[in-house]
């Protein structure tokens, strides 16, 4: 039995738990109000399937990123802050850090570092229709850049963790920018922390449209797979500049993937390529098309095909040959739900009599709607 230590500005606060003495930091509720001022929508940054997040400044200037999860806790608090113990232990160049934490009442706030240049889906992808920032600068260099750290943080997370961390919900808007335009993986460990269910069979599946894998959207099966697919769709939106889903364009060009899978079939794959990047100095027209190929081979419909991310590191980084690989078709959106035509609509309930899944909400306003789904 050791003495767990939690840390505030203001108070201090120990729990018997078994197991090594470890440390992290606890705010108080009253504390967060206050770097947040009342968690005014001003400061309010983001929102995702977890919760909201809002950027505050503690009583020390610091500048932090604070989400308020939503989702209800199924642990209790010291199973809880053991899970946020082992989070925040977690130290790797491309992970947000996280420094601390709030359990007061029904409370479940989570601290991290703050990023000035928000996330990738606010910057280089824009989904909501505003113009590219113009202080980035996302050449060819910069999006390799990308590609090979949010690669690297996902292979730290499923081979040298252990046990390993599965993310479950890869996405633009989950890979946050530095300063100097490095990607950090954010939400690592969340899927864990707000689930009861640790078995590789989700009863409760949480993820964006567009970047699930069709084996966990089906039938909740979890594994490092999963996560491949995900950045495997991500890989094709750096690449292309623009987002998964865009229900403004054509049929037949609405879905990001099953576009690029189209014209790799009929060697045509540098005419996806962001025409932004044409020109440059620095773009490599044909490491860029080997990077969509990587996409494709990381999104494979049949998940053992699909390469770990160790592999994919070194594919990304020229040390392994991509072109002589063979590429199974992927598992496309189309094929998982019929919601070509339904741009239109809000919200749809869909019951799949063969694999007992029911979609409980999904927002086709959105360009990547959240989307949850029960496996009874």
């Amino acid at each position: 039995m050791g003495c767990l230590s939690f840390c505030g500005s203001t108070k201090k606060q120990a729990i018997e738990i078994d197991g090594d003495v470890q440390r992290v930091k606890l705010y108080s509720y009253k504390e967060l109000k206050t770097a947040t001022r009342d968690f005014n929508l001003q400061c309010k940054i983001g929102e995702g399937g977890f919760g909201s997040v809002y950027k505050g400044r503690l009583r020390d200037g610091t500048a932090v990123a604070i989400k308020v999860l939503s989702t209800e806790s199924k642990q209790g608090i010291r199973e809880f802050l053991t899970e946020i113990t082992v989070v925040s232990d977690i130290s790797h160049e491309n992970l947000v850090k996280l420094h601390g934490c709030c359990v007061e009442g029904t409370h479940r706030i989570l601290l991290y570092n703050y990023l000035e240049n928000n996330s990738l889906s606010q910057t280089l992808l824009n989904p909501r229709g505003y113009s590219r920032s113009e202080q980035l600068v996302f050449n060819w260099e910069t999006r390799r850049k990308i590609c090979i750290g949010v690669a690297r943080g996902l292979a730290y997370l499923h081979e040298e963790l252990k046990p390993p961390i599965i993310h479950r919900d890869i996405k633009a808007s989950n890979i946050l920018l530095d300063n100097d335009l490095n990607p950090k993986i954010s939400d690592f460990g969340l899927a864990r922390l707000l689930s009861a269910d640790k078995t590789h069979v989700s009863t409760d599946v949480a993820g964006t449209l567009g970047y699930l894998a069709p084996e966990y959207a089906m039938r909740g099966q979890v594994t490092k797979k999963a996560d491949v697919y995900s950045f495997g769709v991500l890989l094709l939106e750096i690449v292309c500049g623009r987002h998964n889903n865009n229900p403004k364009l054509p049929a037949g060009h609405r879905f990001l993937l099953e576009r690029v899978w189209v014209l790799h079939e009929t060697g045509e794959i540098a005419n996806i390529v962001d025409t932004e990047l044409i020109g440059l100095p620095d773009f490599n027209v044909e490491e860029a098309c080997s990077f969509l190929r990587v996409g494709l081979l990381c999104t494979q419909g049949t998940l053992n095909y699909r390469p770990s991310m160790s592999s994919i590191v070194k594919m990304l980084m020229g040390q392994r040959d991509v072109n002589m690989l063979k590429i199974d078709r992927p598992g496309l959106i189309t094929d998982l739900f019929d919601i070509g035509k339904k741009t239109d609509s809000t919200t749809s309930k869909t019951r799949n009599t063969n694999s007992t899944t029911q979609i409980m909400s999904i927002n086709s306003s959105e360009s990547a709607p959240f989307i949850k789904i029960s496996h009874p």
